[in-house]
């Protein structure tokens, strides 16, 4: 029994570079090495992250044809691809800016269009591809009516322009929006919401459910202490397709269940995720309340080590526990026990853009083999899980 590798992959935005050669100097440095450790004779995927300027650079270029050309005979390929940064995802300072432009900018609308037909003349004849995105814009300044309705018709606009291009190319491709703590969509009801408020109202209702989809991230879903049975079944119940899956694992700190010495070393432990790039949202939940920060800093000055902490810090999905501190890696087989129960979901990515930022006692020295450690460790849980399901099928 075989995991298919050619839409389960890892993403590239864990790699630095915001420009076109860049790009493709990361898919033949780092890319081509994970494959050369996970899957060395069959094609592999990948999450491809082309920034804008990248992808106007590719379009623009004449050379479509050649990346192409040269992805398949290397064997990648860009099943998916990660459209929700738009600029360089390694400037020193990132936090807010990675929400910019909101999906009432007609920047952002642009920019996805151009991925989308990125996408469908680099992938292979017969594959669907799906783009992530953001889940609309960052949460504060709180948008006004106008804004909602927008970026409504921003999407509707999108939805209309994929179901042409699936017309005229024979190729379905979905746009998924991504919920994160803080953003505008934070959880599985916020994205229903969205739907029946906004989306689908005034527009084309199939054609919609067809290319406006979701992207779970398993890591923002923890983050937020959704169940992740709860959270599938939200999209389910009202007809929302998941696109894709972002296979993701957060950091906890479960300071209810440790002795006093071992949470202040627990607490020191967490800080030292506390870093500048990246915003690291954090919950704190005390006897069944739940307290939201929008950066792990501010958790630390304001909060009392007790309950339990969950950090947006994409840590490697392999660590189940490190130190003081433990991860979300059981909700990653909670959630593709569930998905592969009640779900036709493909495309699996596997993204942790932040091995760059981690403490020093997490990071490898090797990033192409952290990355194959964490495909193989999901593969093997792709394999065990429909091994499970074999078994428990009646003969």
């Amino acid at each position: 029994m075989e995991s298919d590798l050619t839409t389960t992959g890892y993403c590239t935005n864990v790699h630095a570079g915001a420009d076109l050669a860049t790009t493709r100097a990361n898919l033949n440095r780092y890319s081509l090495a994970v494959k050369k450790k996970v899957a060395p004779s069959k094609p592999m995927g990948v999450g491809l992250w082309l920034s804008a300027n990248a992808a106007k650079s590719l379009e623009e270029s004449g050379n479509v044809g050649e990346w192409a050309s040269w992805l398949d005979q290397v064997g990648l390929v860009p099943f998916t691809f990660n459209g929700f940064p738009y600029g360089d995802f390694h400037q020193k300072v990132v936090k807010h800016a990675v929400y910019e432009p909101t999906w009432w900018e007609p920047e952002r609308l642009d920019y996805t269009m151009r991925l989308a037909r990125l996408q469908d003349a680099l992938l292979p004849m017969g594959m669907q591809g799906s783009i992530s995105t953001l889940p609309i814009a960052w949460g504060k300044p709180e948008p006004t009516t106008e804004h909602w309705q927008e970026a409504a018709a921003n999407l509707r606009a999108l939805a209309d322009y994929l179901a042409q291009l699936e017309r005229e190319r024979g190729r379905l491709i979905y746009v998924c929006l991504e919920p994160e703590p803080g953003c505008l969509l934070q959880r599985s009801r916020d994205v229903v919401w969205l739907f029946e408020r906004y989306l689908l109202p005034g527009g084309n209702e199939r054609l919609i459910r067809r290319h406006i989809r979701v992207c779970h991230d398993i890591c923002h879903s923890s983050v937020m202490f959704e169940e992740q049975a709860l959270a599938l079944s939200a999209f389910r119940s009202a007809g929302i397709e998941i696109g894709k899956v972002q296979v993701s694992a957060a950091v906890c700190a479960p300071f209810s269940a440790l002795a006093a010495e071992e949470r202040s070393r627990a607490r020191l432990q967490l800080s030292s995720f506390n870093e500048p790039r990246y915003l690291h949202q954090t919950v704190v939940r005390v006897a069944g309340r739940e307290r939201f920060h929008e950066d792990l800093s501010f958790a630390l000055k304001q909060e009392p080590s007790e309950g339990e902490w969950r950090t947006h810090f994409h840590v490697p999905i392999y660590l189940g526990r490190f130190g003081s501190l433990t991860s979300t890696q059981s909700d990653i087989v909670a959630c593709l026990r569930t998905i592969r129960q009640h779900s036709g979901v493909k495309h699996w990515e596997v993204e942790t853009y932040a091995w760059g930022v981690l403490p020093p006692e997490l990071q490898q020295k090797d990033l192409a083999a952290g990355i194959a450690e964490e495909m193989r460790w999901f593969v093997q849980q792709e394999i065990a899980e429909d091994r499970s399901r074999e078994w428990d099928s009646p003969m």
